[in-house]
């Protein structure tokens, strides 16, 4: 059963009664991949692929794991933490699902 009525320039629905534009469509879920092309997800855990610097004279060393990551809407698409360094934010280009 359809529960969303069609109009000339709008979608209704039945049940509730919200209306929104025809030429809207719904949000696409955006698919964040590690470098070998595997969907990460919150909770997953990553490794490092390569030596990455941080602000200072630090460097996350390649083969470095973390913990469960979270996925943000950012440059740096993973939050997560990493023993002895704390909070960091990675792109998700340079780790790999662990």
């Amino acid at each position: 059963m359809n529960d969303v009525l069609e109009h000339a320039e709008k979608w209704e629905c039945m049940t509730c009664g919200h209306e929104w534009p025809r030429e809207a469509e719904p949000e696409k879920a955006k698919i964040i991949k590690d470098a070998n092309g595997n969907a990460l997800m919150d909770g997953d855990r990553v490794t490092l692929i390569k030596d990455l610097p941080l602000k200072g004279a630090q460097v996350l060393k390649g083969g470095t794991k973390t913990g469960p990551i979270r996925l943000v809407d950012s440059d740096h698409e993973i939050s997560c933490k990493i023993e002895g360094i704390g909070a960091v934010g990675l792109k998700a280009c340079f780790v790999r699902k662990s």
